[in-house]
């Protein structure tokens, strides 16, 4: 819980849990505003639930529900009258904080000059520029038809350079590489969160290599330097009108827009998994919270059953199910364990990586460990306490029952798919992904969009190595169309896996669209089909520099994209090489 002082009667956070609620008593809140509809998200508690729990410390409740980009004259009154009803200090929430702030601002309109309380909000860390139109038009007194605060009309509001949606790997290394080209841009970062994650390193943290707090970082210290952070998310798109339209309802404009907002891990489509998740031997690396358990869990297990478990595809970092399970098993068999410990690895599919010539590799590993391999069976629930784990199991025929196994840990892989706000939204595909085209991964129907990273609909590997090449690529290809020209830069569909097999080797897989092989290094430096120490040295040790200090920071080395010959070159980043350039 992070708590932000706005007035002394009122302070912001986001989403508070019901622990945090005698913690507020406690700091001498007298009152709390729930600005969430209820069932937003995983894991989030309901209102009703957390009125009675506020009700036993002698606190106010309010629930003033904010649909994201949805916000009303209505909402805003019902909030200016719940504070003016409610014995303060009052903690108002949200998910991100913004929905709070924002209500609190245009309920301010009138009492309140424009720029005290943009100032007074930012002093809270909540930028709220882009509201100034419609603060400034609600203190005129004025409201449209439908009865929302009257905005600026839309040929006056100014129109970002570029606005990038997502401060994760993808958005943060767009930004970086657009900047290391034009150094003027006006480019606007849409981010709720506030810490940033080295994702790769989750699998080391549950396998006892590095600390949680190595894949960490406030995210105001790697957002590059001349860009501006928007703290909130979008709700919507509005292709047609080049803006998208935050949870709050102000509209962002854009001149390109750039789309990053990674995946969904869908905890909840595992039925019982939520519930049991950090507890009775269930864990994930796949959560930043979860994987110092995993490693908890792997050094005490002296006998039993180990489940290790991967969905349907596609998921970021496929090989990162089987990692966790060959960093277990490296540690049971140095302690003498392993002739103890059943290992199973169930699949939902029917190989054990997709790509045939590191398969050997693994093998090897799979019956160095004596692990049972069980294709075709995903994990649909699980009971923590009877530690129970239900699969779906397709036989060749393609009928499908369901089987039980006990255990005694059980790691777990989500299921995945897009973000909610991207299903059924105007730039996505069927599914849900960002329908862009493979080489350019410029918007098949809107030209002035990209995306990369997680949520867009290139079949690559999803993984942070693909954000390394697929930046430069967005950056020269959302210049290019800048300045009227078509995009000519052209992603290969490169993807890395540093599958961890034991304490001290990787196999480096590194590949492209249809499985080619596309070696960063010459083989007889890494031969990439082999485990090799080399590259447990580049993992442990080189992998978290390049991401924080070259791929965030626009150095584009061994990143130089591709471009048609026939396309202009004065996009290339000034420090922006190619090993194969290098004859």
């Amino acid at each position: 819980m992070t708590v932000k002082k706005v007035t002394p009667g009122l302070s912001v956070s986001p989403q508070i849990s019901e622990q945090d609620i005698s913690i507020l008593a406690a700091q001498g809140f007298k009152g709390i505003i729930n600005n969430r509809p209820d069932g937003e998200s995983m894991g989030q508690p309901s209102a009703a639930k957390m009125a009675d729990l506020a009700a036993e410390h002698g606190m106010d409740y309010r629930h003033i529900p904010i649909r994201p980009g949805r916000m009303t004259k209505k909402d805003i009154n019902a909030f200016g009258r719940a504070m003016a009803q409610m014995k303060g200090p009052v903690l108002a929430h949200c998910r991100s904080g913004m929905r709070s702030i924002s209500l609190w601002a245009l309920s301010e309109a009138g009492h309140l000059s424009t720029d005290a309380i943009l100032k007074t909000a930012a002093s809270a860390g909540y930028n709220l520029s882009a509201l100034r139109g419609t603060i400034e038009g609600m203190t005129a007194g004025s409201a449209d038809t439908k009865g929302r605060a009257k905005k600026v009309p839309e040929a006056e509001r100014h129109a970002h350079d570029v606005v990038i949606i997502g401060g994760g790997a993808g958005g943060i290394a767009a930004a970086a590489s657009l900047l290391k080209r034009r150094a003027d841009l006006d480019i606007a970062i849409i981010e709720p969160k506030e810490v940033h994650y080295y994702q790769p390193g989750w699998t080391l943290v549950g396998g006892g290599v590095f600390s949680r707090e190595q894949t960490k970082r406030p995210l105001a210290d790697v957002l590059p330097a001349g860009t501006t952070w928007l703290h909130g998310a979008v709700a919507e798109f509005l292709p047609t009108k080049n803006a998208v339209v935050l949870e709050d309802g102000e509209k962002i404009y854009y001149k390109t827009l750039v789309v990053a907002p990674g995946l969904k891990l869908d905890w909840d489509k595992v039925e019982g998994l939520t519930d049991t998740l950090g507890k009775n031997g269930v864990t994930s690396n796949y959560r930043f919270d979860l994987a110092p358990y995993t490693w908890e869990l792997v050094t005490g297990l002296r006998n039993g059953r180990a489940l290790f478990t991967q969905p349907p595809m596609p998921i970021k970092c496929a090989g990162a199910p089987q990692k966790a399970m060959y960093m277990a098993c490296d540690h049971w068999r140095r302690e003498g364990r392993l002739k103890d410990i059943d290992i199973n690895f169930h699949l939902a599919g029917a190989a054990l990586f997709g790509v045939a010539d590191y398969v050997p590799a693994l093998m090897g590993y799979i019956e160095r460990y004596n692990a049972h391999l069980h294709y075709k069976e995903d994990l649909i629930a699980v009971d923590g306490a009877k530690k129970i784990a239900t699969f779906a199991v397709t036989d060749d025929a393609g009928n499908v029952t369901q089987e039980t196994r006990e255990f005694d840990m059980l790691h777990v892989c989500p299921p995945q798919g897009p973000l909610d706000v991207m299903k059924g939204s105007p730039i996505a595909d069927a599914v849900g992904w960002v329908a862009v085209n493979n080489e350019t991964l410029q918007h098949q129907k809107y030209g002035n969009i990209f995306s990369l990273g997680d949520s867009c609909s290139a079949p690559n590997a999803k993984t942070a190595a693909a954000v390394r090449k697929q930046a430069p690529v967005v950056a020269h290809n959302v210049l290019a169309v800048l300045d009227g020209q078509a995009p000519g830069a052209l992603y290969a569909g490169y993807g890395s896996c540093p599958l961890t097999v034991e304490r001290g080797k990787v196999v480096l897989a590194e590949f492209g669209y249809g499985g080619k092989l596309q070696p960063t290094l010459p083989r007889w430096l890494i031969e990439g089909t082999k485990p090799s120490s080399i590259a447990w040295f580049l993992k442990e040790k080189l992998m978290p520099s390049i991401y924080f200090d070259l791929m965030l920071k626009g150095r584009e080395w061994l990143a130089k994209p591709q471009v048609l010959s026939h396309a202009p070159l004065a996009h290339d980043a000034s420090d922006a090489c190619d090993f194969k350039d290098k004859k």
